[in-house]
């Protein structure tokens, strides 16, 4: 899963970049999902949200930008550096289905609902949430790490 294509070429190796467009997705979503007219597209922006976010994670923790939209897999890459992604797998899954489905039209479309476009929202924000609290915490360790080299000098 993880390819070095052409895209992925041209994609950021800042982490930070991927966290401002999770949250710009973020918001996205949650305007989109007031409209029952932009259910999918708000679907969407959820499942985006939370690849770039995991990107990001995964990114600061190994230094590899992975290619590749499975939150699934994603979540298993990032549970190398903390088990709590465990916990996002079965969600994760559900909100694949939000990757292709939502954006192009189908002889049976996926419907999506009010309730089914607020769950997503609800578990992107959650993860969001879970993933900027971790990416804080590496920083924070990474800096006391950095505090303790430069006493010793």
């Amino acid at each position: 899963m993880a390819t070095n294509n052409r895209r992925s070429n041209q994609d950021s190796k800042r982490y930070f970049d991927w966290l401002d467009h999770s949250s710009a997705d973020l918001v996205a979503a949650s305007l989109l999902k007031e409209d029952d007219r932009c259910y999918d597209q708000a679907a969407f922006h959820c499942q985006q949200a939370i690849e770039k976010a995991l990107k990001a994670y995964i990114l600061l923790r190994s230094g590899r930008l992975y290619d590749g939209h499975n939150l699934t897999w994603l979540c298993r890459q990032a549970k190398k550096y903390h088990k709590g992604f465990q916990q996002w797998y079965d969600e994760s899954a559900d909100l694949n289905q939000c990757y292709i489905e939502t954006r192009y039209p189908a002889d049976v479309d996926k419907e999506i609902d009010y309730k089914m476009v607020q769950g997503f929202y609800t578990m992107a924000k959650d993860m969001y949430r879970f993933i900027f609290e971790q990416v804080d915490q590496e920083l924070e360790r990474r800096e006391q790490a950095e505090e303790r080299i430069s006493r010793r000098k």
